[in-house]
């Protein structure tokens, strides 16, 4: 599991739901009246509503939600301490990938809710990321080792409908891909803060890909091979919407 204790401060000054992410995830969610957020850090992408309840086992996280937020609860995906169908939907935001052990977290989902939505980052693109030109190391994290992907979703909840969420090029949420139309953004140590897969890295790798990519930069060797991102208004980087269950 990801040590969010670590990693996690000032996170909620990065990561911003963003409303045309968040409009893809509630309608996934449809008109479930009861929802639990599982790995619901800070409280981006909750659905508002009096029947929600928030889950997530970091202290530091949960001190970061707004006073106003949900109620949230300490705990584990793999023990979820609420009776069998507790909730109509269980919601997942980019947090499958650091549980320690993911197939037993998907049994609790199912067990206490009988529609499943999980917002995730499909593995099979990563090659696909310019990011990797500079930070190969990221494959190496533990949290990126054999990540879950769509084959692993199938495998393990019955699975409706998967829905690509393209990216917009000004998305205010600063998860990983958020950026790929703004490479100057990964240069901010503090939009980088906000960004597990760096927050895990050795300072010393960190930096060594910013001065790479600072010097494609300024030699216009980075807009020579990806210059033509910087005209899209969206692009598909890799993310998807599982909808399972009911």
């Amino acid at each position: 599991m990801t040590d969010y204790e670590r990693i996690g401060t000032g996170y909620a000054m990065q990561r911003r739901a963003d409303p045309r992410i968040a409009a893809a995830i509630n309608a996934a969610l449809g008109h479930a009246p009861r929802v639990l957020n599982v790995g619901a850090g800070t409280g981006n992408y909750e659905p508002v509503g009096p029947s929600l309840v928030a889950l997530e086992p970091s202290p530091t996280m949960l001190a970061q939600r707004d006073p106003h937020a949900a109620p949230a609860v300490r705990g584990i995906a793999e023990a979820l301490p609420f009776p069998s169908r507790s909730f109509d939907a269980a919601l997942c935001v980019l947090t499958v990938h650091h549980w320690r052990d993911r197939a037993g977290g998907l049994r609790e989902l199912q067990r206490v809710a009988p529609r499943q939505v999980v917002f995730f980052f499909e593995p099979a693109r990563t090659d696909e990321a310019w990011m990797m030109d500079y930070w190969p190391e990221i494959r190496d994290l533990p949290s990126e080792i054999d990540p879950p992907g769509e084959a692993f979703f199938r495998r393990h909840l019955a699975v409706r409908d998967v829905v690509i969420v393209p990216v917009p090029n000004d998305c205010t949420d600063g998860f990983g891909g958020a950026y790929w139309s703004r490479p100057e953004a990964y240069l901010d140590a503090g939009v980088r803060s906000g960004m597990s897969s760096f927050a895990q890295l050795a300072p010393s790798l960190v930096a060594a890909g910013a001065e790479r990519l600072r010097a494609d930069l300024a030699s216009g060797r980075w807009d020579a091979r990806h210059g033509r991102l910087r005209t899209l208004a969206t692009h598909d980087v890799g993310y998807r919407i599982v909808i399972a269950g009911d």
